[in-house]
C-alpha cells in the first residue's frame, strides 16, 4: 500500500488520481472551448443554404457519405471534443423536434460564440455575455413573431399548392434546383396519408423506396408500399385481393419435444410422409377457403407449403423486417397471425392490387391501395448511385417532416436572409437602448446574424459585402421582405420568389442555438479525471486488478 508519504503533487493535484487533467481559466478552458466549437461549425457551414457545399465523410466503419445535412455529417464524424459535442446535442435536438434546420443551429451556435470569444479578449466577463445574450434571444424571439406573413397561420394542410410553399425552401437547402419536381411529390405523399387531425401526422406513414438508375424526373408516389423483393412462387399479380398475414413464417413446424417414430415397413414410411403432406395441404386450403389470395410470410416459406400455395393459386410474399411486416399490416389493415392456421375475416387484410414490376432491372413488388382512408405511402425515388439517391431521400426526409411541422403551427416569415437582417438590424437598435455592459453582447449577437446572408453569398459566388450592405440598405428603408436571389446574384422582394421558412423550424433553431452557445460559455473548469489514452494504472497488463 502506499504511503502519505509519498503522495506527489499539491492542491488539486493531491486530490484526484494520478494521469487526470484539470484545465482552467479563461485561456484554458473557456477559450480552448470557443475554439473547438467554432472549428465544428465552420465545418457545417459551408454546407448551409441551397449553395452548399457537399461533405465527403468516411465513418469508422468506411462506409462513404457524400453530403450537405448537417445531421448526417455530425453524427457521423464521431465529435470528441466535450464542449463542441454540447452543439451536436443542439443540432440533434433541432433535428428530432423540427427535422430540418440542424445546420443553422450548429453554425449560428459557433458564430455567437466566435463573437463571445472578442468580447472576452475585450475584457468582459463571461457571465456578462451570458445576460446580454439572454436577454437578446428574448428580444429576437418577439421580433420573430412581428416577422410572420400574415394570415399564413390559416391553412389547409390538404391543399398542395400552399403545402408546396412552405415545403420549397427546406427541400431547395438540400436539393436546389430539384425542388419544383421532388416538393409536389412529397405534398401528394404526405396528403395522402394525413389523418383527418393533421396534429397527428405520423411521419413513418410516408416512405421512401430508393431504386438505381433512371432519373429523378422518373421518380413517383404510389398509394401504398413498395417491396423491395420479388414474390416468392409463380404467381406475380393478384387484384382485389384479401390477404392472410403470418408472422412466424408458412412451414410446417417442428415440435417443442424430441420423439422417435419406429417404422418396420416402406408403407408405413410412405403413409408417414403422406400424413405430413396431406397436414400442410389441409392447413392451406383452410387459408384459401377463407378467401384469402395473397399470404405473406414474415419468416422462412417452406417448400412443400410453397407448391401448395401454388396449387391454391395463392400469392406469396416474403418479408423479413419485422418493423416493416407491422406497416404492411398498417397498409393493409391485416392482422398479423403467429402460426399457420385458418384466419378469421377481421384478421384478413385488403389491397387492390399486389403485383411484381420490373424497375430499372430490380424486382419490386407493389402493394396498391388506390381507395381512401390509405395509411402508407411510398416515393419511389430514382438516382444514378446510392450516394445521390441517399441525398434525395434525406431532401425527402426533411419535407416530410416539415409538413409535420406544418401540421401543428402553418405560419411562416421571409427566407432568404431577409428574416436574419432584419433581426440584426432591430436588435442592434435594441442594444443602444440598454445602457449596462450586457449591450455590447446584445450588439455581437445581432452582429451574428449576419453569418446567413455572408455564407449565402458566400457559397453561391457573390460578394458576402455587397449583398449585406445592400440588405440592410433596402431594410433600412422599410423592405422587410427584401432578401437574396442567389440566381441572378441581386437583393428581391422574396415575397415574388415565393422564399418562405416556418416560423418553428427559426424559432427552435436560434433558440436552440443560444442555449448551446450560453451552456458552453459557463463552463470555467474541465477536470478529466481519467488519464489520456492508455490502460488505466490500477490494472495490471493480464486485466487482473492488484490484489493486496
Amino acid at each position: 500500500m502506499m504511503g502519505l508519504g509519498s503522495m506527489a503533487g499539491y492542491g488539486i493535484q493531491s486530490m484526484l488520481k494520478e494521469g487526470h487533467r484539470h484545465l482552467s481559466g479563461l485561456e484554458e478552458a473557456v477559450l480552448k472551448n470557443i475554439d473547438a466549437c467554432r472549428e465544428l461549425s465552420a465545418i457545417t457551414r459551408t454546407s448551409l443554404g441551397p449553395n452548399g457545399m457537399n461533405k465527403m465523410v468516411i465513418n469508422h466503419l468506411d462506409k462513404l457519405f457524400v453530403t450537405n445535412d448537417a445531421t448526417t455529417i455530425v453524427n457521423e464524424l464521431e465529435v470528441q471534443h466535450p464542449a463542441a459535442k454540447i452543439l451536436v446535442l443542439a443540432g440533434r435536438a433541432q433535428q428530432e423536434e423540427i427535422g430540418d434546420g440542424a445546420n443553422l443551429t450548429i453554425s449560428f451556435a459557433g458564430e455567437l460564440l466566435g463573437k463571445a470569444e472578442e468580447l472576452i479578449r475585450m475584457g468582459l466577463h463571461p457571465s456578462e455575455i451570458i445576460i446580454g445574450y439572454t436577454k437578446a434571444i428574448n428580444k429576437t424571439i418577439e421580433i420573430l413573431e412581428d416577422l410572420v406573413e400574415k394570415g399564413s397561420e390559416n391553412m389547409d394542410v390538404r391543399n398542395k399548392e400552399e403545402v408546396v410553399l412552405r415545403m420549397r425552401s427546406a427541400v431547395a437547402s438540400k436539393q436546389f434546383g430539384q425542388e419544383d419536381v421532388l416538393c409536389p411529390l412529397v405534398a401528394d405523399a404526405c396528403i395522402q396519408v394525413c389523418p383527418k387531425n393533421p396534429a397527428n401526422f405520423n411521419v413513418d406513414n410516408v416512405r421512401v423506396a430508393k431504386l438505381l438508375g433512371g432519373g429523378l424526373h422518373n421518380s413517383s408516389v404510389v398509394r401504398g408500399m413498395v417491396l423491395k423483393n420479388d414474390a416468392v412462387g409463380s404467381i406475380k399479380r393478384v387484384e382485389k385481393a384479401k390477404i392472410a398475414v403470418f408472422a412466424g413464417g408458412v412451414d410446417t413446424s417442428a415440435t417443442e419435444t424430441k420423439g422417435t417414430v419406429l417404422i418396420h415397413s416402406a408403407e408405413q414410411l410412405e403413409n408417414y410422409a403422406k400424413t405430413e403432406e396431406a397436414k400442410v395441404e389441409e392447413l392451406i386450403k383452410a387459408v384459401a377457403d377463407s378467401g384469402a389470395k395473397v399470404i405473406v410470410s414474415g419468416a422462412a416459406v417452406g417448400d412443400m407449403a410453397l407448391h401448395f400455395c401454388e396449387r391454391y393459386k395463392l400469392m406469396v410474399l416474403k418479408i423479413s423486417s419485422k418493423f416493416e411486416l407491422r406497416r404492411f399490416c398498417r397498409t393493409t389493415g391485416a392482422i398479423a397471425i403467429l402460426k399457420l392456421s385458418q384466419p378469421n375475416a377481421d384478421e384478413l387484410g385488403y389491397a387492390d392490387s399486389v403485383s411484381v414490376e420490373e424497375i430499372g432491372g430490380t424486382r419490386v413488388t407493389v402493394v396498391k391501395n388506390e381507395e381512401g382512408g390509405n395509411s402508407v405511402a411510398t416515393v419511389v425515388l430514382r438516382g444514378s448511385t446510392d450516394s445521390i439517391l441517399d441525398d434525395l431521400e434525406r431532401a425527402v426526409d426533411d419535407g416530410v417532416n416539415t409538413y409535420k411541422s406544418m401540421c401543428r403551427d402553418s405560419r411562416i416569415i421571409p427566407g432568404a436572409a431577409a428574416t436574419e437582417i432584419e433581426l440584426a438590424k432591430r436588435l442592434k437598435e435594441f442594444s443602444l437602448k440598454e445602457t449596462g455592459l450586457d449591450q455590447y453582447a446584445i450588439a455581437k449577437f445581432a452582429e451574428s446574424f449576419e453569418m446567413v446572408p455572408r455564407t449565402l453569398a458566400e457559397n453561391a459566388g457573390l460578394s458576402a459585402m455587397e449583398i449585406i450592405s445592400s440588405l440592410y440598405a433596402e431594410h433600412a428603408s422599410g423592405n422587410v421582405k427584401v432578401g437574396i436571389d442567389l440566381e441572378e446574384g441581386a437583393c428581391k422582394d422574396i415575397s415574388t420568389l415565393k422564399i418562405w421558412d416556418l416560423y418553428v423550424t427559426k424559432f427552435f433553431a436560434l433558440k436552440y442555438s443560444a442555449d448551446a452557445a450560453c451552456t458552453v460559455l459557463r463552463v470555467d473548469q474541465i477536470i478529466m479525471a481519467k488519464p489520456a489514452g492508455g490502460p488505466r494504472r490500477d490494472a495490471q497488463p493480464g486485466g487482473g486488478m492488484d490484489e493486496d
